[in-house]
C-alpha cells in the first residue's frame, strides 16, 4: 500500500464525525445514513485499500459464483451478472416480513423528551442508531438515557402491537 493512502488512513481517527461522513460520501460516491464514528473509519479505510490494491480477482469472483450456485441452502437469490459474466447474488429482502407495527419504517426518527434533552434515534433496518452508537434495542438506548432497565417501547411511547 502506498504511504500516501497509509497516511490518509491515520488521519481518519482524528477527523470529526462530519469529516467522516464527508470522505464517505466522497469515497462511495452514496448517501451516508450512519454517524458512528468507527464505523465510518473502518468502511472508509477498507474502501481506501480496496482502492489501492484492487478487489478480487476474476478467479475468485467466479470461485465464489460456483460455491454459492452449488450450496444446498441459499439465503441469497441471483440478480444479475456482471460484466465478466459472473453471476452476482444479492440478498433477498427479508427485513420486513417480521417488522414491528409499533415502529415506524427505517429511516425514519423516534423522538422524546426526556429530563429537559431531546432523545432523537433513527430506525434502521437491522437496529437502532442514538448519538452516532448503534443498538439492536430500543431497550437498550432507553437503558443508556435513563440509567435503569425499562422496555423501549413503554419508554418511547409507542402504541401497543396491531
Amino acid at each position: 500500500m502506498s504511504p500516501h493512502v497509509t497516511i490518509e488512513i491515520a488521519e481518519l481517527q482524528n477527523k470529526t464525525v462530519n469529516q467522516l461522513v464527508q470522505r464517505y460520501e466522497q469515497v462511495f460516491n452514496e448517501e451516508c445514513r450512519s454517524r458512528n464514528k468507527q464505523y465510518l473509519i473502518r468502511r472508509i479505510a477498507w474502501r481506501l485499500q480496496a482502492n489501492e490494491e484492487g478487489g478480487l480477482s476474476r478467479a475468485a469472483l467466479k470461485k465464489a459464483a460456483e460455491l454459492a450456485e452449488d450450496a444446498e441452502t441459499r439465503v441469497t437469490a441471483p440478480r444479475k451478472h456482471s460484466n465478466d459474466g459472473v453471476k452476482l447474488v444479492v440478498p433477498e429482502p427479508t427485513a420486513f416480513v417480521d417488522w414491528d407495527q409499533r415502529l415506524p419504517p427505517p429511516g425514519n426518527i423516534i423522538e422524546r423528551q426526556y429530563k429537559g434533552k431531546m432523545i432523537r434515534v433513527i430506525v434502521l433496518q437491522d437496529g437502532f442508531e442514538y448519538e452516532g452508537q448503534r443498538y439492536k434495542s430500543l431497550t437498550a438506548i432507553a437503558k443508556e438515557v435513563s440509567g435503569s432497565h425499562c422496555n423501549g417501547f413503554l419508554f418511547f411511547r409507542l402504541g401497543r402491537r396491531a
